[in-house]
C-alpha cells in the first residue's frame, strides 16, 4: 500500500477570519496554528503546507488569565553588550497588539523552513477591519 500524499493546490486554500474579541490568547493561537498547518483536514500531511489563510481581527481585544497582564514579559536582544530589552504585555499592547498573537502562534509551529511558510499566511490587525474583503473569507469560531 503506498502512502497518500495530497498535491500542493494553491487554488483549493481557503480564507478563514477569526475575531478574537474575549478570546483567550493560548486556546486561540492553537486553533490559528492548526488551521495553518492543515491538521483540521483529511488530507494533513506533517511534511507539507496543507493548511489555510487566516484573518485575525480584534486582536487589541484578546484575553490572558491570572496575572499575565504585567508579570509576562518580552524579551528581545539587539546583539551588542547590554542590548537585552523586556516589554510586559501591557506595553506590547500599547504600540503593537497584533505581535501577542503573532509571537503566541510561532511558538506552536515548526521550527524550521516550513514553520516560516506558515506564519506568511497569518494575517493580524487590531482593529474589526481588514483589506482581505476580495478573498471572500469565511468566519470561524475562535
Amino acid at each position: 500500500m503506498k502512502t497518500y500524499l495530497p498535491k500542493d493546490n494553491l487554488e483549493t486554500r481557503k480564507w478563514h477570519v477569526i475575531d478574537a474579541n474575549g478570546a483567550v490568547l493560548g486556546r486561540l493561537a492553537v486553533k490559528i496554528a492548526d488551521t495553518l498547518r492543515g491538521k483540521d483536514k483529511p488530507t494533513f500531511t506533517p511534511h507539507l503546507d496543507a493548511g489555510d489563510f487566516v484573518v485575525v481581527i480584534n486582536a487589541e481585544k484578546v484575553k490572558l488569565t491570572g496575572n499575565k497582564e504585567t508579570d509576562k514579559e518580552f524579551m528581545s536582544y539587539s546583539g551588542w553588550k547590554g542590548g537585552e530589552k523586556y516589554r510586559t504585555v501591557e506595553q506590547v499592547r500599547a504600540k503593537h497588539p497584533e505581535r501577542l498573537i503573532e509571537h503566541a502562534v510561532k511558538g506552536m509551529v515548526p521550527k524550521n523552513r516550513l514553520g516560516r511558510q506558515l506564519l506568511t499566511k497569518l494575517k493580524v490587525y487590531a482593529g474589526p477591519n481588514h483589506p482581505h474583503s476580495a478573498q471572500q473569507p469565511a468566519t470561524k469560531a475562535a
